[in-house]
C-alpha cells in the first residue's frame, strides 16, 4: 500500500514540475490518455528508482550530507531525477531533462511537493 501511494504523490509532484519548470517535458502526443499512460511510466520508474537505489546514493553520500548539513540531498534529488530521465528514455514513454541545473531545479520542486502531499496525506508514506 505504501508503494502505490508513494506512486501516485511521485506522479503528482512530477506533473507539478513538468507544468512549472520549462527544461523538464513529457512528450505530449496529443489525447489525454497517452499523457497519463506516459506520466505513469515515468513516475514508476521514479519511484522504483527513489526505492532502490537512492538509499544506496544516500548511504555512500553519508559524509557530504554531513559536512554540509543536509544540503546534499538536493544534489541526490536531482541526480534520481536525472536517472529517471536516462531510464525512462529507453522506452516510447519517458521524461526529458534538459541537464543537471534544471534537475536541481526539478528536484527541489519534487521534494517540495512531495513534502506538502505528504503533510495533506494521513500517515506516512515514506
Amino acid at each position: 500500500m505504501r508503494f502505490i501511494v508513494r506512486f501516485f504523490v511521485d506522479a503528482a509532484a512530477i506533473w507539478l514540475c513538468t507544468l512549472i519548470v520549462p527544461g523538464i517535458t513529457l512528450p505530449h502526443t496529443g489525447s489525454t490518455g497517452a499523457f497519463v499512460v506516459n506520466l505513469a511510466v515515468v513516475a514508476l520508474v521514479f519511484t522504483l528508482v527513489n526505492t532502490i537505489v537512492r538509499p544506496i546514493v544516500v548511504l555512500l553520500s553519508l559524509p557530504l550530507y554531513i559536512l554540509t548539513l543536509g544540503l546534499f540531498f538536493i544534489v541526490v534529488n536531482a541526480l534520481m531525477l536525472l536517472l529517471t530521465s536516462w531510464l525512462s528514455e529507453f522506452t516510447s514513454y519517458g521524461i526529458h531533462v534538459d541537464g543537471f541545473w534544471t534537475a536541481v531545479i526539478g528536484g527541489v520542486i519534487i521534494a517540495i511537493a512531495t513534502w506538502i502531499l505528504q503533510l495533506i496525506l494521513p500517515g506516512k508514506q515514506r
